[in-house]
């Protein structure tokens, strides 16, 4: 099983970006557990960051006929982007959608998930967690 791991805007300054929220781990920690999980649970991990809602478009539809999974944590795209809905929809590989922190409980407008629509699940509040979540739930683990 290969499995594609997205992050939008801003994840690359974790360790940095409000530590009081998101705590004092980087993205590289982030990285390093993914991969040792995937290598755990036997799947392929791929990795892919950007700050660019096209770049992250770009990605997913790279991912057409190449990954069984997509885990994706769209950042602030969560709540203005029909682009990346459209492209996860267009590729038809089950998604799930991370958020480290619980949106639900910040900001009124980050109650709003466009992205949500196509998935098939939502993992929100357990920080890094929430990505081997994820990447269990793909790949059948404990299911």
């Amino acid at each position: 099983m290969n499995i594609l791991v997205i992050n939008g805007p801003n994840l690359n300054m974790l360790g940095i970006r409000e530590p009081e929220i998101y705590g004092k781990a980087t993205y590289a920690d982030l990285c390093r557990l993914i991969e040792a999980h995937a290598a755990e649970i036997g799947v392929e991990v791929s990795l892919y960051q950007s700050n660019h809602e096209g770049d992250l478009v770009d990605a997913i539809q790279q991912a057409y006929g190449k990954a069984d999974g997509i885990v994706i944590n769209p950042g602030a795209y969560t709540h203005t982007s029909v682009a990346i809905l459209d492209a996860l929809k267009a590729v038809g590989i089950p998604a799930v959608e991370v958020h480290i922190s619980d949106p639900d409980a910040r900001d009124e407008f980050r109650k709003i998930s466009y992205i949500r629509a196509a998935c098939v699940k939502t993992i929100k509040g357990h920080g890094f967690d929430g990505y081997l979540e994820a990447m269990d739930f793909l790949a059948g683990v404990n299911q």
